[in-house]
């Protein structure tokens, strides 16, 4: 039973963290993070890796675009 609890713990921590770290990149809270708001939070962020993170070319980085481009090491992965 302490094994269970700790890891809804860790679980919950892990998601208030990136709640965090999304709450203070996305200064719009639309949900989305637009090339202003990334140059913020990655001020070496270019225009052709922007286009290159926004997958979908809608002009916004997604949750699961955000994801990918720091899998692939296109951007930091932050610590929330």
């Amino acid at each position: 039973m302490k094994t269970l609890t700790l890891s809804v713990a860790v679980a919950a921590l892990a998601t208030f963290q990136a709640f965090a770290q999304d709450a203070a990149i996305d200064a719009d809270g639309d949900g989305v993070y637009n090339m202003t708001e990334l140059q913020t939070a990655f001020p070496e962020l270019t225009d052709e890796l922007f286009t290159a993170i926004d997958v979908n070319a809608d002009g916004a980085v997604d949750m699961e675009e955000m994801q990918a481009a720091q899998d692939a090491a296109l951007l930091p992965a932050t610590d929330g």
